[in-house]
């Protein structure tokens, strides 16, 4: 073959697609399992089960409990999380406050509809030693998708502007938790997104000079 020529795509097989069929069934189930009764009460022999496959079958595709926990935040959440921080890349380069605040109100969606998860996270934060290093690359991914964000930041306070993006993220995620989850804190929903942009619309302006 020349080598320029570009090696021709394997089209996916048969075997293929019901490899990846089986994976989505997993993650979905893992999801229902965690969501319904917590991270601790479920066994992999209830995800096999539920998927219609065997223990073996789940170890072709997971290595245990804690990365299917990680692979649903990161393949099955919708949308993915660093989507809604691309958007934010975007709103704070408008420079606008009012569609900051839609960001924050988009963001309280996102939470919404995966509420169900967030305590088997936070479950599996407590039991498993192993889950936390991943759980923090996660967040600490986020600012990735925010390149314009970080530019206006320069490189001298990059970090800086990484850490503010992160902060945020553990702020809405425990506000949230105990607004929506626990019921700890009461507050409309829209007074709650306009001071929550007090807060963080001036602390992620990066600096005039």
């Amino acid at each position: 073959m020349n080598e320029t020529e570009e090696a021709p795509v394997r089209k996916p097989t048969l075997r293929d697609e019901q490899k990846r069929l089986t994976r989505r069934r997993l993650l979905d189930c893992a999801r229902d399992l965690f969501a319904a009764n917590g991270y601790a009460a479920v066994k992999i022999d209830d995800i096999a089960s539920a998927a219609g496959c065997s223990r073996a079958t789940f170890y072709l595709h997971f290595t245990g409990k804690t990365d299917i926990l990680r692979k649903i935040g990161s393949e099955s959440m919708d949308p993915r999380a660093a989507s809604v921080y691309a958007d934010l890349d975007d709103v704070l380069g408008t420079g606008s406050r009012a569609e900051f605040t839609r960001w924050v109100e988009r963001a309280i969606d996102w939470f919404d509809h995966n509420r169900a998860i967030l305590p088997a996270w936070d479950e599996a934060l407590v039991l498993e030693p192993d889950f936390r290093e991943p759980a923090r690359e996660a967040i600490a991914a986020l600012p990735d998708a925010m390149p314009s964000y970080l530019s206006r930041w320069g490189t001298d306070r990059e970090s800086e502007a990484r850490v503010r993006i992160e902060l945020l993220v553990t702020q809405l995620e425990r506000f949230f938790t105990r607004w929506a989850v626990q019921g700890t804190i009461e507050i409309p929903r829209d007074q709650a997104a306009e001071v929550l942009t007090d807060i963080w619309f001036p602390a992620l302006t990066p600096p005039t000079s």
